[in-house]
């Protein structure tokens, strides 16, 4: 007798349960009770797909007999990623070539033979090291051409480092966000791991720094007043907080910004910082933050992976010679912050690693955090840590421009913590007004929804009529660059699914699409496909959950 009984729940209460089952026989006997009972068309076809992810993931691929033909190009790219034997991938190198011949397979196989293998020009030893210096003797600092950049070897290096930007003289959601997150991980990288669940892979325990000594959380404000929100960074997680204040930086700036930031770091006397550079930076990828974070690690020429949305810490075994110095080779990288984001290329997420390599630190291991990627914690008022004050004095001619008047934007709309999200995207073009009234429409008939909208639509030249006008902004913009929503239900109508709106949604529990063409991206990861038309979809809809007949509703429109 299986855990869920899928009779004594409607489809929509049981799209979300039936996620946490991972065994393929509980949904067999679930499939069993259903066939025996209802039989409900729709609730057969979410058994079957349950049962069908869990069947494939246990298929482990033969790479020496596998069809390629019938593997796109993204399925060859990751199987190659798991593969060693440069022979083996020889072979289906040449099975490539002898059959699809596809430029990029081809490519993803012989970049991975490359990294195994090295080039064929590289020698075996490699050209000896020759220092900037005395390499390019003309150059007044190895650092005066960043082609030749001198990184600190064997730097101290230590704690991560969170700018909390503010607004308004408070701290954004998403600094409390990145508080909480490395709070979570550098207890456990200092050995004190809770039980508390997360939702990335653990941050590997190590018992503090090289010398056994923990590691620290520290908060940086900079602004004007910041140094009343001291207390709350380090009720949200902080260990310390280092701010700086001056009247003149209660906009964000710059090179003010970047030139504070950089010397706290790397450049102050604090007592506390005996170590060359932080070991990790973290930044918000909001507009402000973005620009902040690109400026810090090129100052401190390091690497930065943007728009992050998953973070943890764990060794890492390289076989890369320009990482190893030498073709064949594989070193393990301690310590290694691993930064997970969307990735363009259409294999959903990449995991960037921020790693050294010969005769070259790049420390501090930097990433800017997409807002919404982790849980806001609950604030420990009696939490305990040290408020230290930067002092530096700042060259006027970093403040040359000055803003005269400025437009203050509302609040906007927080689309966040909603059991339901209603989401338009471009399929509303025939009819941009009544588009949007039908989501409004949708919106009411639950009751606890929220109205959101695809990027498509944002930087659309659409016109609207009337009151619809202000449920258009960016402030309800879902995605990479917008909100990241994680509902019980998420309804995405008119949206195709790229990988920037995937990104702000993908973690919803239930997916319900609505859309005309039957290959759009979204139908990949989405619970529910219905094709159609949402003109005539959404109505539908919106009347089946007045009647109280959703699940009749899903299967009639799912037939259709």
């Amino acid at each position: 007798m299986p855990e869920i009984d899928p009779t004594d729940h409607e489809i929509a209460a049981l799209g979300p349960k039936i996620k946490d089952v991972d065994d393929p026989d509980q949904i067999e006997a679930m499939l069993d009770l259903e066939a025996s009972g209802e039989d409900r068309t729709a609730v057969v076809t979410l058994l079957e797909d349950r049962l069908e992810k869990l069947t494939a993931a246990d298929e482990a691929v033969d790479p020496t007999a596998v069809d390629l033909s019938e593997m796109t190009v993204a399925d060859v790219a990751n199987l190659v990623r798991d593969v060693d034997d440069a022979d083996v991938l020889r072979a289906l190198l040449e099975r490539e070539r002898a059959g699809e011949d596809r430029k990029t397979a081809k490519s993803r196989i012989e970049s991975r033979i490359e990294s195994i293998e090295g080039s064929e020009e590289e020698d075996g030893d490699g050209p000896a090291y020759v220092p900037p210096e005395e390499k390019y003797p003309e150059l007044d600092h190895p650092t005066s051409e960043k082609r030749w950049v001198e990184g600190t070897v064997d730097g101290t290096y230590r704690d991560m480092w969170v700018y909390c930007e503010t607004q308004q003289g408070e701290l954004i959601d998403v600094s409390r966000e990145m508080l909480g997150k490395a709070r979570r991980m550098m207890d456990q990288y200092n050995g004190e791991a809770t039980d508390e669940a997360d939702d990335e892979a653990p941050t590997q325990d190590y018992g503090g720094d090289e010398d056994g000594a923990p590691e620290e959380v520290v908060a940086v404000l900079i602004g004007d007043g910041v140094g009343e929100l001291a207390d709350e960074a380090i009720a949200y997680g902080a260990d310390r907080v280092v701010y700086h204040e001056d009247e003149r930086l209660g906009r964000f700036r710059h090179q003010p910004y970047t030139e504070i930031f950089c010397h706290m770091c790397r450049d102050s006397a604090f007592a506390f910082r005996d170590y060359h550079e932080p070991r990790y930076t973290l930044f918000p990828a909001t507009h402000n933050g973005r620009d902040l974070s690109a400026l810090v690690q090129g100052e401190l020429d390091s690497g930065l992976a943007s728009d992050c949305s998953g973070l943890y810490i764990e060794d890492a075994m390289i076989s890369n010679p320009a990482k190893t110095g030498q073709a064949g080779d594989s070193k393990e990288f301690e310590r290694i912050l691993h930064m997970k984001r969307p990735d363009f290329s259409g294999f959903e997420y990449s995991t960037i690693l921020c790693i050294d390599k010969p005769h070259r630190d790049f420390h501090p291991q930097g990433g800017s955090v997409i807002p919404g990627s982790f849980a806001v914690p609950d604030p420990d008022p009696e939490r305990e840590g040290e408020v230290v004050e930067h002092d530096m004095q700042l060259d006027e001619s970093w403040f040359s421009v000055a803003v005269t008047e400025y437009d203050q934007l509302d609040d906007g709309v927080d689309l966040t913590g909603h059991e339901v999200v209603v989401a338009m995207g471009r399929g509303i073009g025939d009819d941009p007004t009544r588009g949007i009234e039908l989501g409004l429409e949708l919106v009411d008939a639950f009751e606890d929804a929220a109205f959101g909208l695809s990027r498509g639509v944002i930087t659309s030249s659409y016109s609207f009529d009337g009151h619809v006008e202000q449920y258009v902004g960016e402030d309800r913009q879902i995605g990479e660059s917008g909100q990241v929503v994680e509902p019980d239900v998420y309804v995405a109508a008119g949206i195709s699914g790229a990988i920037q709106h995937k990104v702000g949604m993908d973690e919803s529990d239930t997916i319900v699409a609505v859309n005309t063409d039957p290959e759009a991206d979204i139908r990949e990861f989405s619970d529910y496909f219905v094709e159609g038309d949402l003109f005539e979809v959404l109505p539908r809809l919106t009347e089946a959950l007045e009647s109280g007949e959703l699940a009749t509703a899903m299967q009639e429109v799912s037939d259709d």
